[in-house]
């Protein structure tokens, strides 16, 4: 991963400063740290914007310290459903009534074996990270982050000891019913968002990455049950950002083919992940006896 540059107002002249502000060349992300004005379309602007507060916090402070929480997952590479406006920093001690508002402060230090290095940054493990945002985060957002970390490689071992050390705490209860639908078969945000609504509203988790055999050859659909011969696919506006036409025609086509299969397939988009709006498309499409006992799961609320 490349961190931004950015700047800092104690390396900068004040008035070098002010000039810079005023023409939007620099744009102040935090106290004392500025980052490069957007001169362009650029997507990507509100995580480089958070991703360059850490670099500007990590090169003010002198303490020992490490990024915890979506901090963390952003630096180890994690999606996140939504970008943080706050920083998670974990250290001895913390600054008094002068501290910065933008940063969550953790008054303490995680055990050696919880700590590691990301992005050149220091931050807590992989599995930490997954626990603390497990337990903090609304179970939606909890399930992008651990689904994500287990693709990229979190022993799911150590995530349940850090667990089992947490016995009582506020969250663990949400953090290990997250946790224990983390699937590394899940291929974005939306596809853990889409799984997470379904199964928090009743619905058997599903299998990922289902294998439907088709005329057109074998497609792995997001999600589905296989008893039911019903797969769910999550599609995100970036997939017909460019060359639209081909990518919807190439999607009608395995569309088409699933169904000539004899698969009955659902399509979602962020906004069928709203109040029930899944849930009273699929529930037609399952046995009606099973479909009558559907009940929303109280662990996953929140």
């Amino acid at each position: 991963m490349t961190l931004p540059t950015v700047q800092l107002a104690r390396d900068t002249p004040p008035d070098v400063l002010r000039a810079r502000e005023r023409s939007n060349e620099w744009e102040r992300i935090a106290r004392g740290v500025y980052l490069p004005g957007d001169r362009g379309p650029t997507p990507h602007r509100r995580r480089d914007v958070a991703l360059g507060r850490l670099v500007g916090i990590h090169d003010r402070l002198t303490t020992e310290h490490w990024f915890s929480h979506e901090s963390a997952a952003m630096l180890w590479g994690l999606p996140l459903w939504m970008t943080p406006a706050r920083v998670h920093l974990m250290q001895r001690h913390t600054a008094g009534s002068g501290r910065d508002p933008g940063v969550a402060h953790h008054p303490l230090v995680p055990p050696s074996d919880q700590r590691g290095s990301a992005a050149g940054l220091p931050v807590t493990s992989l599995e930490r990270t997954v626990v603390d945002c497990a337990s903090t985060l609304p179970p939606l957002q909890g399930l992008v982050v651990a689904d994500a970390a287990v693709r990229a490689g979190a022993d799911r071992e150590t995530i349940e000891r850090i667990l089992s050390a947490r016995g009582g705490q506020r969250g663990v209860v949400r953090a290990r019913a997250v946790i224990a639908l983390a699937d590394d078969g899940a291929e974005s945000p939306g596809e853990s968002a889409a799984r997470f609504v379904v199964v928090r509203d009743g619905f058997p988790v599903p299998r990922t990455q289902v294998p439907v055999a088709t005329r057109l050859g074998t497609f792995w659909s997001d999600m589905g049950w296989e008893e039911w011969r019903l797969v769910l696919e999550y599609d995100g506006r970036p997939k017909y950002d460019d060359r639209a036409t081909e990518a919807f025609i190439q999607e009608k086509r395995r569309h088409d083919a699933i169904l000539e299969a004899g698969w009955r397939a659902i399509r979602a988009t962020k906004e069928d992940l709203s109040g029930t709006t899944l849930v009273r498309r699929l529930r037609p499409l399952i046995p009606a006896h099973l479909a009558a006992t559907l009940r929303p799961r109280r662990d996953l609320r929140g």
